[in-house]
């Protein structure tokens, strides 16, 4: 797991991330972001443009947004790696803990 998208992403989604990703692999959900753990890079464009610090590599996650990674991880276990966000659009959906 590359990058993850934490909480302080739910419900506002300020897509700058998005828009950022040479690689496509930020998808979204109904109330956050999700980062596709295989699509990703690390190319690290992501993090500095979030406005909500919501963006982390996994190895610096903060210990309270420690369980996005497993979230991120498991928003794809049905979605599976389609090969770019903007190909499947709105997911409409989000993880459990999410939700």
């Amino acid at each position: 797991m590359p990058y993850v998208i934490t909480g302080s992403c739910i419900d506002v989604m300020d897509r700058s991330c998005v828009e950022e990703c040479p690689v496509d692999c930020i998808y979204e959900g109904d109330r956050m972001l999700y980062i596709q753990p295989d699509e990703c890079v690390e190319c690290a464009r992501c993090e500095p443009v979030c406005p909500q610090i919501s963006i982390y590599h996994h190895d610096d996650l903060p210990d309270e947004s420690k369980d996005y990674e497993r979230i991120n991880s498991e928003f794809f276990t049905d979605l599976g790696s389609p090969g770019g966000a903007r190909k499947v659009g709105r997911v409409g959906t989000d993880h459990p803990d999410v939700a």
